[in-house]
Parts: C-alpha cells; structure tokens; sequence
C-alpha cells in the first residue's frame, strides 16, 4: 500500500507517512505524534559517536536524526541511504551548506558500495521496518550485519511488538491506516524483535516509548567481536 518506484528501476518502497503526497509534512507529524525529540535523543545517547567512527543511517528519511547524529560529533563519518528523492531532497535542504559533509545514497542498502578502508562500526535505522515487506525485513538485517565491522553496533527504533491492547489499538488506528496491514503486522507481532536477536549477539531493548500512534521500540545488537 502507498509504494512507488525506486530510483532503481521495478523495486518499490513505502513513502514517508504511507503515502508520497505526505512527505512535506512528515516531520511536523512525527514530532507531534511519536514523541520523537524523545526517542531520537536515547538513539544518539546510545549511538555514542566519537571522532574516527564511521555509522549508516538505513532509511534516513528527511535526515533529522542524522543532523543531530553529525552535530553530537562533527569528526565522525556519515552515509545517509534512502530510496525516496523527495525525502532526501528535504534532508540536503534542512542540511544547508553542511549536506556536503554526508555522503547520500539515493537507493537501497545493497546497492550501497563503499569506498576501500569504510566500514561502518555503527548502523542506525529509524522508523522503516514497519513499512518493509516480510519477506525483506530479516535480509536487511542482514544486510546491516554484514557491513559491520566486527563488534560493531546496530540500532533499531521502530514500532516492534505492540504488546498492550491499547497500544496496539492506537497503532491500528493510526500507522496501520496509513501503511497498510501486510507489513506493519508482522511487526505488531513481535518479529524483528526475533529476527534482531537471532542475527546479532547481545541485543537487548534499551526502551520503549508508548505514543500516541503505538508503542515505538529502541533495540540494540552487535556484531561478533570486540565492542567498541
């Protein structure tokens, strides 16, 4: 539901909001809606960037969470990925002058291709899983795990398992209504939870945001190795 053509050719994704129209104001209704300064700020406490360490946003949207990402340390290396051009139109203009300083991807994870030496130590995702099909929710996964270095981190905040009755009626009612069933469900179910924590060691939930659109979930995993 509300998918589009990839800059890619036949493959498709979910617009931000569901739906293309949407997109200009998807950042003043995930502020209201989601309680996004909150989960956003936990994602780059944990996150912990320092000079030297090179992270990927999967699916960075209009690029906020990777502003505050570069401003939390300037001297750090930083690869936005987004299928949609018109997310990451808004993303290089609320950037200003410093969009130069990310590399953007406009297309899918595995056609990202790094130059010799880059290998991020840190991934980060917000917000994309619940619009991902089934089927590609666990390959991504993989996808970022295979990046990594070893040891190296992954981040996930998305709606995971709605496990009250009143949040996951509120997420039926709202994100469900705008991105369909098909592949917020499984989601809603508590899959990429299971799917987290059988491809990365450690991974644990660091905290859950009950919003007004359902409960948001901010996981964390590693891949096998010396942490960082």
């Amino acid at each position: 539901m509300g998918r589009v053509a990839a800059p890619q050719g036949d493959r498709a994704f979910t617009p931000a909001l569901g739906k293309a129209w949407l997109t200009p104001i998807y950042d003043l209704t995930i502020a209201l809606f989601t309680r996004e300064r909150t989960w956003r700020r936990a994602l780059v406490r944990a996150a912990n960037l320092a000079p030297g360490d090179h992270l990927v946003d999967v699916g960075c949207g209009t690029g906020t969470l990777l502003r505050d990402l570069m401003i939390s340390c300037p001297q750090a290396g930083l690869i936005g990925v987004e299928p949609d051009p018109a997310a990451l139109a808004i993303a290089r203009r609320k950037f200003g002058a410093g969009a130069d300083l990310i590399r953007w991807h406009n297309g899918f994870l595995d056609t990202l291709e790094l130059t010799a030496g880059w290998q991020p130590n840190k991934i980060v995702s917000s917000l994309v899983f619940h619009q991902v099909p089934t089927r590609q929710k666990r390959a991504i996964l993989e996808q970022m795990h295979a990046l990594l270095q070893p040891g190296g981190v992954v981040l996930v905040v998305d709606y995971m398992a709605q496990d009250s009755a009143f949040m996951r009626t509120l997420f039926r009612a709202t994100v469900q209504q705008l991105d369909g069933v098909e592949d917020t469900q499984p989601n809603a179910d508590g899959m990429l939870e299971r799917h987290f924590a059988e491809i990365f060691t450690d991974a644990e939930r660091l905290h859950l945001f009950p919003t007004a659109t359902g409960a948001i979930s901010l996981w964390r995993g590693y891949k096998k190795g010396p942490h960082a």
